[in-house]
């Protein structure tokens, strides 16, 4: 059995989420330009700092994590370890891999940066809890 198609204010609840996505990430967007840094390259400072594996991330980590493919995460990276917030760093472990890690003034802007989005992260969840609350009045009814 196929699902109904939606109500107009189902269409405008899934609007209602989008744009909400959008404010979201225009934010950010313009919150790492505030700081000096692209969209691009919060977004690889986010992935070094918040990795979740053992040690620091490699390259094919991080380009995995950011979606992007390994070769223009290597420019990225480049970029970024030139304007002295990233340094690369050889594996102890295994010598052909090469790990990522925050500098000083990395770690600082990102952390900076993170307080603003966790404040906006707050408001975007109220907007959504909101939004959700709309949905499930949609669906009862």
């Amino acid at each position: 059995m196929t699902e109904p198609a939606l109500s107009d204010d189902g269409y405008k609840a899934l609007a209602s989420f989008r744009y909400g996505l959008r404010r979201f990430l225009h934010f950010s967007e313009e919150a790492a330009r505030a700081a000096g840094l692209t969209p691009a390259q919060h977004q690889l400072l986010l992935a070094v700092r918040g990795h979740d594996g053992e040690g620091p991330p490699t390259i094919g980590e991080v380009a995995e994590h950011l979606q992007l493919k390994v070769h223009s995460t290597g420019e990225l990276v480049g970029r970024t370890v030139a304007n002295g917030l990233l340094e690369r760093r050889g594996d102890p472990e295994d010598g052909r891999r090469v790990l990522l890690v925050l500098t000083d003034e990395g770690r600082s802007v990102l952390d900076r940066l993170s307080v603003l989005h966790r404040d906006e992260l707050r408001r975007f969840h109220r907007e959504m809890d909101d939004l959700l609350v709309t949905i499930g009045d949609l669906q009862g009814t």
